[in-house]
């Protein structure tokens, strides 16, 4: 699936920024037919649909919405003719093409890398010409690729003034829905680069990064994952912003073997066990989408 799987690709898994070419976008799922058919398909209380401004500090812009009662056929349409940005979380769980897909990806991430992908998502991004993501982190590892369109991406150095831990720890509590705040000067200290069909890429954990997508329609796969050392890091930060939040303490991230990374672990497994329950979306919806693909208020 991936056509160089070159030495520093993988020498920089999880520690750079790490680009390759694929050959996903070859397949025929992936043309207007095909999605329309996953998104009749896909369930629309799990689907994500958003719209956003202009303006690249103005987080609240990006405003979720309802696309309930439309066809695969309407929605598409709308994408194509609105500023929607679609995201279908976990189609390796509700579509068995991209169970087979994700899987595919993962056994040879793991052969290449040497390592195990764990907590898998597979997202599939549709989204109109010229919308864009604004600046946020993920708490999981990511790699995105490019199927249709051309789009731009920007990455921001995982360090204040750009992001701060205790941000990071809101984001895995899930206290922020990833967003962060943005001064547009950042740019300059960003590393960016267009993103074709067929590239792909992906980034250090909870690396701040935005997107602008072309004049055109784009498709995109997410995929957001573990390995057993993404997973350690996120359950520290966990662990981190229950102290930080209950006690005022200001704790650090523990990478290595010891006392204090075993006490964080421990202390995070015993908070998730007393803590269990589904959370509500933190972005309520704002507008609906109508069959003849306008954009009303909720």
């Amino acid at each position: 699936m991936i056509a160089d799987w070159t030495d520093e690709a993988v020498s920089g898994f999880e520690t750079r920024i790490v680009r390759t070419r694929h050959r996903l976008h070859e397949r025929p799922m992936f043309a207007d037919e095909g999605l329309a058919r996953i998104l009749e398909l896909y369930p629309r209380e799990a689907l994500g649909a958003f719209t956003m401004g202009e303006d690249l500090e103005d987080w609240g812009s990006w405003v979720r919405g309802n696309v309930q009662g439309l066809s695969g056929d309407q929605l598409l349409r709308a994408v194509h003719e609105g500023r929607l940005w679609l995201n279908l979380r976990h189609a390796n769980a509700h579509l068995p093409e991209f169970g087979d897909l994700c899987a595919e990806i993962a056994e040879e991430k793991q052969q290449r890398l040497a390592t195990r992908i764990l907590n898998r998502d597979l997202g599939l991004l549709i989204s109109s010409p010229g919308a864009r993501v604004f600046f946020h982190l993920d708490v999981p590892l990511s790699s995105l690729w490019q199927v249709r369109g051309e789009k731009r991406i920007w990455f921001y150095p995982r360090r204040e003034p750009y992001v701060s831990d205790a941000w990071i720890e809101r984001c895995v509590l899930r206290t922020a829905e990833g967003q962060a705040p943005f001064r547009a000067e950042w740019d300059a200290d960003a590393t960016t680069f267009a993103m074709l069909p067929g590239d792909m890429t992906t980034w250090p954990q909870n690396m701040p990064h935005r997107v602008d997508n072309g004049p055109m329609l784009n498709v995109s796969l997410s995929m957001e994952f573990m390995t057993p050392r993404a997973l350690r890091r996120a359950r520290v930060l966990h662990a981190n912003g229950v102290l930080r939040r209950s006690l005022g303490w200001t704790p650090k991230v523990q990478e290595a073997p010891g006392p204090r990374l075993a006490a964080k672990l421990a202390f995070h497994a015993a908070h998730r066990l007393l803590n269990k329950g589904s959370r509500a979306p933190i972005l309520p919806e704002r507008f609906r989408i109508t069959a003849e693909g306008k954009r009303v208020a909720a």
